[in-house]
């Protein structure tokens, strides 16, 4: 929002810089962008008498001017503007001015006559377009004075960002309300009475809404006998110093009502209106309509038209039709004021690519209770200005008449969410202040909504408001009181906590984090097998490929990999805390969703750099990172088990604990895999995280002393047939219960080629360690105890050692 500080004063007394303005405002919640100065680049130009003007000898277009520019002396500067004439006054460049389109004015000779400096135009000044001739000065205006002091431009104008949720901002009178809150001033609008002839006939237009959800008031009035023509000086050039390009008296003011009060007006050629009325109603699938840019946009039944008696003559909220349009040959004209719902023209605007500030504003939201009010301002200025008459009669028709929201507010409540005592007559004082209707007569107050805040709509807006008012940064920052609860000692630890410590037990073994969307496609899981059904697609998807949740964590960890691929990695470890989504027709939101861990390991186990062996991940670092997860969670190792039928993983591995599956382990099927473009195995592991909890939350953490005397390890190797697990053999090692024994873990595995016909063997080396708790062992016990493991090893199992 572009806002002039001359412009401002109109409505308060504010006599301070931009600069304190700005900073007032960025602390209330309206941040200042930048401030601009747009008429600095005509600073140099003067106010100029022209003495006398002849036609150039050598020419039939160019003038000879004598000049008056308050220099002392007379000024040559020959002119090729068809306006010039004797008695003008008008701006001067004199020589070393710089123009704003960069041009340096010199001493020159055009046709043999000397010219000293240039009378300009309004597009030289770079005030507005027109260049039909040069800009002539009023009579009053003093020669030699700088023509910006002349003018009353608005020098300094600031650019504020305002807030989806502070549409009453978007104007002048929004921001004076603010400036004068902030600075205690007083809001003075200035008057413009509507002059009406009351002794004519009523001139209505009948107005036919015909859905009230979508345009909840639509007012217009007719003015007659327009002469369209341009503004006046100072409207244009406040225009111009808002940025908007003036068009003619009527469109001017359009403008000039929209950036004081906020309120969109459209203004029609009521010759052109056929059937002489107007019929507000969704569009036709696949209409056609030309806006007033000459564009022809196809239309949509979400999007909103204004029509007269047989077609569309505006796109309701967003831009008026070309069809009818004010021209220089208009002299009738229907001036619209209209409040319309939001969202419709939020998805039309966004949808055709087409934003104007009258959409900017109707998307926020309009102050309905001045909408006729602005109509019937625009109205005064507009007869002011073209010589028309308004017509007696409003037309009008207001299906859903605005409700003011009635709030609780309570001043205790306020001070205790801010943390700062602020008096009732300080709370009071704000909120009357903002425009609200406030009834101190009981401890919790009334407070009734300002039409133009649509935003306050309970009692923690309104604290918001006088916390803002107070100023949020003035109050001091102060560390609440912590009490030790005891009452809450040993109490599980919150998911989100739980979730940190393992993403810090990620990091901490070198793996990356991955964050993804939980959106993925159809497609996608197709694509690794996954069932249909559960699934939950999504009704507006942020693009084809993400039209679907999740329903595993794979599709995302892929994407991942594929993605870094791409970008030359040779070896990958990711993993992943997220959730997965399943359809429940018995939960409040239909969505099941639970916590999901994935791992996915490819490439290269090391970077490629000596001393580093080569070789890639494979089986047993997936397997290693997931029992490292169940010993950092205080869990007893997994049984891990082939399991048949996995959708995308070959071999596909179960992890039971406890007696219960907490996920799986394996190697993403090749063919899908290539997919992805991986051209080496791809490791993966989904656990489920809800049922990791449940055991963690159950284990019994047990805490013993460091032990105090050395280890002493043998090692042993066991000759097994392939039928013969690990597990199995650590399980009845660990079950034989010998108190000298402390771990157990395999070391080597050989497997040497069988001969034909013969069964194939492994040769498994584990490394058993022993140690005593209150003394160092001797050779002879432990070579005793080792005797002991291989004699049961062979009578139980029926291995060779």
């Amino acid at each position: 929002m572009l806002l002039s500080l001359s412009w401002l004063r109109d409505f308060t007394p504010y006599e301070g810089t931009a600069e304190a303005l700005g900073d007032r405002l960025t602390m209330l919640g309206l941040e200042l962008e930048d401030i601009r100065r747009p008429y600095d680049s005509i600073r140099p130009i003067v106010v100029g008498f022209v003495v006398a003007c002849e036609d150039h000898p050598e020419s039939d277009h160019l003038h000879v001017c004598k000049v008056d520019a308050g220099q002392g002396e007379l000024l040559d500067i020959v002119c090729g503007a068809p306006n010039v004439a004797e008695g003008q006054k008008v701006p001067v460049a004199l020589v070393g001015t710089t123009m704003p389109d960069g041009m340096v004015i010199k001493k020159a000779k055009l046709r043999g006559a000397p010219s000293f400096g240039m009378i300009c135009s309004e597009r030289e000044l770079g005030l507005t377009e027109d260049h039909s001739g040069i800009m002539v000065l009023p009579d009053s205006y003093v020669v030699g004075k700088p023509l910006v002091e002349q003018l009353t431009l608005d020098h300094e104008v600031l650019d504020i960002s305002i807030t989806p949720n502070r549409a009453d901002c978007l104007s002048v009178l929004g921001l004076a309300r603010e400036t004068a809150l902030a600075f205690n001033l007083p809001l003075n609008i200035p008057a413009m009475p509507l002059q009406i002839d009351e002794s004519a006939p009523q001139r209505l237009v009948p107005i036919d809404i015909k859905d009230p959800d979508l345009c909840w008031l639509y007012s217009g009035r007719v003015i007659t006998g327009v002469e369209i023509g341009p503004s006046p000086m100072q409207l244009r050039h406040r225009l111009n110093s808002v940025g908007v390009r003036p068009i003619s008296n009527i469109v001017d003011v359009t403008n000039y009502i929209l950036f004081e009060c906020g309120q969109p007006l459209h203004s029609f050629d009521l010759d052109k209106l056929e059937g002489g009325r107007i019929e507000v109603s969704p569009a036709q699938e696949g209409e056609k309509f030309t806006t007033l840019d000459g564009q022809e946009r196809t239309l949509t039944a979400q999007d909103l038209c204004i029509r007269d008696g047989a077609r569309a003559v505006g796109l309701a909220g967003v831009m008026g039709g070309l069809n009818t349009e004010i021209t220089e040959a208009s002299s009738n004209v229907f001036l619209e004021s209209a409040v319309f719902r939001p969202g419709t023209i939020r998805k039309t605007s966004r949808r055709l690519g087409l934003s104007s500030e009258a959409s900017y504003r109707f998307e926020r939201g309009i102050d309905q209770q001045r909408t006729v009010w602005a109509l019937d301002r625009a109205c005064a200025m507009m007869a002011a200005m073209s010589g028309g008459t308004v017509q007696p009669g409003l037309s009008i028709s207001e299906p859903r008449p605005f409700k003011a929201a009635s709030i609780d507010f309570r001043p205790a409540r306020a001070d205790a969410l801010l943390g700062v005592h602020l008096t009732p007559e300080f709370d009071e004082k704000v909120l009357t202040g903002m425009g609200c209707a406030v009834d101190t007569s009981s401890s919790v107050w009334r407070v009734g909504q300002p039409s133009w805040r649509p935003d306050l709509t309970r009692e923690a807006d309104l604290v918001e408001e006088v916390g803002r008012v107070h100023g949020l940064d003035t109050i001091a920052p102060e560390l609440p009181a912590v009490a030790r609860n005891l009452d809450r000692a040993g109490e599980p630890e919150s998911r989100f906590s739980f979730w940190s410590r393992l993403k810090h037990w990620g990091a901490g073994l070198g793996l990356n984090e991955a964050v993804n969307y939980s959106f993925v496609g159809h497609k996608d899981m197709d694509h690794l097998g996954l069932p249909r059904e559960g699934r939950i697609s999504i009704m507006n998807p942020l693009s084809a490929e993400q039209d679907a949740l999740r329903t595993a964590l794979a599709p995302g960890l892929l994407y991942d990999l594929r993605n870094n691929l791409a970008q030359g990695i040779q070896g990958l470890r990711l993993f992943e805390l997220a959730n997965t989504f399943e359809a429940d027709a018995t939960s409040e939101t239909t969505a099941r969703e639970t916590g999901m861990l994935g791992v996915l390991l490819y490439g290269a186990r090391f970077d490629t750099a000596w001393p580093q062996p080569e070789g890639d991940l494979d089986y047993t670092d997936i397997k290693g990172i997931v029992e490292n997860l169940l010993r950092f969670l205080h869990l007893p190792a997994p049984e891990c088990t082939l399991a048949e039928g996995h959708p995308f993983l070959l071999p596909c591995v179960q992890v039971t604990v406890d007696g219960r599956s907490v996920g799986v382990i394996g190697r993403v099927r090749p063919a899908m895999a290539e997919e992805f473009h991986a051209r080496k195995e791809v490791w993966l592991a989904e656990l489920n995280l809800e049922i990791l909890r449940e055991l963690h939350d159950a284990a019994q953490v047990r805490f013993r002393p460091l032990p105090v005397y050395p280890p002493v390890r043998r090692d042993i190797t066991v000759m097994a047939g392939q039928g013969l697990t690990v597990s199995a053999i650590v399980a009845h090692v660990r079950g034989l219960g010998l108190p000298l024994l402390e771990d157990m873990v395999l070391v080597d595995c050989f497997e040497p080629k069988a001969a034909e016909g013969q069964e194939a063997v492994r040769n498994l080396t584990f490394r058993l360690t022993f140690r005593h708790a209150d003394r160092t062992l001797k050779d002879a016990e432990v070579d005793k105890e080792r005797e002991k493991v291989a004699q049961s090893l062979v009578a139980a199992l029926g291995v060779k050692i």
